[in-house]
């Protein structure tokens, strides 16, 4: 096929970046002073055996974090970076994954080293028989699996370019056929760019030949964890690839066709004969060691490289007979791996010529790159620059066991450093992140379908759930939603079923709201927007107003909604009561945006001093909200007397709002314990009054531990469709509560609790 000719074509250039990417990483738990692990897989991660992304691999403590697959590059490493962190926090706080590809020193006896506890016995009999074949210790190396596809679109407008092939499976087939014999023939490329097993450490190779340490990529290389040389297998065709390996395990050289370990495979089926059917779908690459240097094992420019790189092996032509093709490469490839990390390689002269060609190709079509190829090609020219090289330089300086600990130590502290963000996705609401974090941990597919939007798809089987801001679901009704939005019709719907909601009005306009000043200038009110949340554009006046003030308040009100409230102020304390499935999960008593006097300190000071607390965020991204100084709170401040600049005397608690929503910097307290049952009550028969399946119910009580007995113990001033639940996961004080757990059980009610 005229491949080159056919990638030319205008109709086909569109689409030759398009493609399809996911991530299997291995990497073995250890305990934070560099040792093995010596605990099983953490039991927060559920049943490993049907995991969807993290499970084990040969031995009990080599973790494989594996990616659903995506669309972008971008997609792909921020999911393996959330499947990560994930893993992390959910082992032992006093265990870490040890970042190398090569495992810290073993055990002395290789009956110490525990394959993997699995529940189907026929996966145990295989480790097992693996452990016999080719011992423990070489499976205890660890590396990513690339899997790589070429897009759909690509994939057809190829096809129509060509006319040797009628049909699309069968063409598809030979494009990957061909990606396997040219990636065999130049993987010698990847090794010396990303090879980073230069060195063994205790109890690897034990009474048997090892490496001339050190190198570019044990693991890579022949003295890794390859089959036996007399398993061969022809790249000539598909039907040939099969035939081989159906010889190999009928005379017993592999026990099935999962045991030939190639650098290369095809994928499709489950086996390689389903391939005549599906066609081969995609590849995986295994050659790829774990880049001591990125948290994930390995970073973008990378896995960009990775993919321009498979775009070559499309473009360049390949020379036949197929098998020493492949044999040529498979050659160059084990004398690139046991190359000294420092020296040129033997083949910088191909190197050269295939860093030349893709320019070309990158030039000829067109191709949005950055800088992967220049990158890159400067660490052809200058070994030094390599994984290996980085690595054992380290490794001169102060061990590779030292690194591995110094590494895999900084990685946890990230992993930690803010526990209520998912990072990979952090750029999404918080509790959303809360969300997917508890989701993944549990074993429940995930795809974030808009990111922007905090659009979840969720699977567990064949049962399928959509949510929305992490806790918008089916189990609500599409009015239920509508109804708590409009405080005007919440309040009428709550009057209407017996609860005590405040008294009051909605106005359209400034000037008509103006007009009812009389009627609340000398009592206690509230002006708020009718449909909006967080808190946004609330004014509360408790000892009336001036017309100036009430001015101002209408104005931040209407900069939120067209309709505006204003209504009685109710004496008490504010609680919200987060209802879901019928009970009451959670309680919190959320205290105003406040500071705290010492004498010496202005107030903009003292609020730049609070904000630094690392719980304190912006845009629902951390637990706490930023305090602000804008117009309302510096109108709270002038009914105090004072402004920004006034230096409060020491201990006196000056408050910049009258509402306590943590959305506006209020302080988070969770008393789900100490509240009064009688008003749980109450609040749970308030959410199903309006139809509500989830709510977070705002209840002013004068006196929490009196029980109710009359309407005046209590009133309800809000109801909240999309009730914020990071402040109830990381509350300012008492007790945490895992919301987003409660709203994954309450859609997958399958899921044991």
């Amino acid at each position: 096929m005229r491949i080159k000719e056919m990638m030319r074509q205008e109709k086909v250039k569109p689409w030759l970046l398009q493609a399809r990417f996911g991530i299997e990483k291995e990497s073995q738990r250890v305990a934070i002073d560099g040792q093995l692990a010596k605990t099983d897989h953490p039991s927060k991660l559920g049943n490993r055996s049907f995991h969807p992304y993290i499970q084990t691999d040969f031995s009990e403590t080599q973790l494989e974090l594996i990616t659903p697959v995506s669309d972008s590059v971008e997609e792909v490493l921020a999911t393996l970076t959330a499947v990560h962190d994930v893993a992390q926090r959910s082992m032992s706080e006093n265990e870490m994954m040890w970042p190398l590809s090569m495992p810290p020193a073993l055990p002395e006896k290789e009956e110490d080293i525990v394959i993997a506890k699995l529940e189907r016995h026929e996966d145990v009999l295989y480790r097992r028989f693996l452990a016999r074949e080719y011992g423990k210790r070489k499976q205890m190396v660890s590396g990513i699996h690339f899997n790589f596809e070429y897009g759909w679109d690509l994939v057809k407008e190829l096809h129509q370019a060509q006319d040797e092939y009628s049909c699309i499976e069968a063409f598809k087939t030979e494009l990957y056929m061909k990606i396997a014999r040219n990636f065999l023939r130049y993987r010698w490329l990847l090794t010396y760019l990303f090879g980073a097993t230069p060195l063994s450490e205790e109890n690897y190779f034990v009474d048997e030949d090892r490496p001339n340490e050190p190198v570019r990529s044990i693991r890579t290389s022949p003295f890794g964890y390859v089959n036996k040389p007399d398993v061969k297998v022809s790249y000539a065709s598909l039907d040939q690839y099969s035939k081989d390996l159906a010889e190999n395990v009928a005379q017993g050289r592999l026990s099935e066709e999962k045991e030939f370990y190639a650098p290369i495979r095809m994928r499709g089926g489950k086996k390689v004969a389903d391939l005549f059917h599906t066609g081969i779908r995609y590849v995986e690459l295994r050659n790829i060691d774990l880049n001591p240097f990125e948290r994930i094992g390995i970073n973008q420019e990378a896995v960009e490289f990775i993919h321009l790189f498979m775009l070559y092996l499309l473009w360049t032509d390949e020379k036949s007979p197929a098998d020493e093709w492949v044999e040529t490469g498979n050659k160059i490839n084990d004398e690139v791996s046991l190359e000294h990390p420092y020296h040129q390689t033997a083949y910088i002269e191909e190197g050269r010529r295939i860093f030349a060609e893709m320019q070309e190709m990158v030039e000829e079509l067109d191709l949005p790159v950055d800088n992967q190829l220049t990158n890159y090609q400067e660490w052809l020219e200058k070994p030094e620059l390599t994984l290996a090289a980085r690595l054992l330089k380290a490794d001169e300086a102060e061990g590779q066991a030292v690194l591995g600990q110094q590494l895999g130590r900084k990685y946890y502290n990230i992993a930690y450093a803010h526990p209520y963000q998912l990072a990979g996705f952090a750029e999404m609401e918080l509790s959303t992140q809360n969300m997917l974090f508890d989701a993944i941990q549990m074993g429940l597919e995930f795809d974030v379908m808009d990111r922007s939007d905090q659009f979840v798809f969720l699977k567990h089987g064949e049962h399928k759930e959509y949510v929305k801001n992490g806790n918008m679901t089916s189990k609500d009704t599409y009015i239920s939603p509508l109804l708590m939005e409009n405080k005007t019709v919440t309040k009428m719907v709550l009057d209407q079923a017996g609860f005590r909601v405040p008294l009051g009005e909605t106005f359209t306009s400034i000037e008509k709201a103006r007009r009812a000043y009389p009627r609340y200038a000398q009592q206690a009110f509230v002006i708020k927007p009718k449909s909006t949340n967080y808190g946004l554009g609330i004014t509360i006046f408790k000892e009336g107003a001036s017309l100036e003030d009430y001015i101002a308040g209408l104005k931040i009100a209407f900069k939120e909604d067209d309709s505006v409230l204003i209504e009685e102020f109710m004496e008490g304390t504010e609680y919200r009561f987060f209802v879901i499935d019928h009970q009451v999960k959670a309680v919190l008593l959320r205290i105003p945006a406040n500071v705290v006097g010492d004498g010496v300190k202005t107030i903009k000071e003292l609020v730049e001093e609070k904000n630094q607390d690392p719980l304190r965020g912006t845009h629902h991204r951390s637990p706490l909200e930023l305090i602000q100084l804008g117009d309302l709170e510096k109108l709270m401040l002038k009914e105090q007397g004072f402004t920004i600049n006034s230096v409060p005397p020491a201990e006196q608690q000056v408050f910049l709002r009258e509402n306590s929503n943590i959305s506006t910097g209020g302080d988070s307290i969770d008393i789900t314990d100490e509240m009064h049952e009688s008003y749980k009550e109450i609040a749970i028969a308030a959410v199903e009054a309006l139809g509500a399946e989830i709510s977070g119910i705002d209840l002013i009580i004068p006196d929490k531990d009196k029980p109710y007995k009359d309407e005046k113990d209590y009133g309800i001033i809000e109801a909240n469709f999309n009730p914020a639940m990071h402040m109830h996961i990381y509350p300012y004080a008492g007790k945490g509560r895992r919301l987003t757990l409660e709203v994954l059980h309450l859609l997958f009610p399958e899921l044991n609790k």
